[in-house]
């Protein structure tokens, strides 16, 4: 079935990978930040009422994760109050919102190698994760109809993440070493792959909280070495600590995600997250 499909955020990581695998089997349209602002409520009901879209996959959020803890107002207007508005008015369409949330939402004081599962108890620690909280809430208390995937260490050939940052940083200098943390666990995601997991989820419709991320977990260490083999890097990869590169925000040390819905309701589509880095640097390969 095809399905009406309006896709917020759409020209960063996510929202162009979304745009390209939905666009397979779906009517989409896409809006960036200037086409419909979601902190606006009249731009989004103007645009839903115009669209009248079966699903609205929102890509859009203030993700700098640092800044947040700064620009704390900005943070909460677009991810909070903006996912807020969407829901209210895709409810009044009877549209399902598809929100992208975050393993931020989590403390990370759970023991490695266990991961967070749907149902444990969310408990931010940066101003990033607690409006993305937020975000969840105001959803739920708005709509019946959603679907709120957290997912996590996400990458994509649109956009700047870890990955491309490190690449970068490795053929500027071919001889120089590049220090990389080895103390927080999590799994890496291709926005790919998670693109594809968001059709399954539509096409089976779904509803409630799903956790999607790369199967298994590593370190940012541990997923540097990896993508560097797969790149044919040779520069010099040093492990530390997270006190090595102190940040403004609190990161989780443990951002493992299990996708127990997804297991459990046989949906789970996302490899291992060795396998998404490899389909990364397929493409990657082929862009640079």
């Amino acid at each position: 079935m095809a399905f009406k499909i309006l896709v917020t955020g759409a020209f960063g990581q996510l929202g162009t990978d979304c745009n390209k695998i939905l666009s397979e089997k779906n009517h989409v349209t896409v809006c960036s930040h200037e086409q419909m602002d979601i902190t606006i409520p009249e731009n989004v009901n103007v645009a839903l009422m115009n669209l009248k879209p079966d699903i609205i996959i929102n890509c859009a959020a203030y993700t700098r994760v640092d800044d947040c803890e700064t620009k704390i107002d900005f943070a909460y207007k677009v991810n909070s109050e903006g996912p807020e508005i969407l829901a209210r008015y895709a409810n009044q369409i009877g549209a399902t919102l598809v929100h992208i949330s975050t393993d931020y939402v989590f403390d990370g004081n759970l023991e490695v190698p266990q991961g967070y599962v749907e149902t444990d108890s969310p408990n931010p620690v940066s101003v990033y994760g607690k409006s993305k909280y937020e975000g969840e809430k105001a959803i739920v208390s708005e709509t019946d109809h959603y679907v709120i995937i957290r997912t996590s260490w996400l990458f994509g050939i649109s956009g700047k993440n870890f990955l491309k940052t490190i690449y970068h940083k490795a053929v500027s200098d071919h001889t120089k070493a590049l220090k990389i943390i080895n103390t927080q666990y999590g799994s890496f995601t291709h926005t790919i792959h998670l693109a594809r997991q968001i059709q399954t989820l539509i096409d089976s419709k779904a509803t409630g909280i799903y956790h999607a991320s790369g199967e298994g977990y590593c370190t940012w260490y541990e997923g540097a070495r990896y993508f560097f083999n797969a790149m044919s890097i040779h520069n010099d990869l040093i492990p530390c600590t997270e006190k090595e590169f102190p940040t403004k925000a609190v990161r989780p040390q443990n951002s493992i995600l299990d996708n127990r819905r997804l297991k459990d309701e046989h949906m789970n589509e996302i490899p291992q997250w060795q396998e998404n880095i490899d389909s990364f640097v397929r493409i990657f390969k082929k862009e640079i």
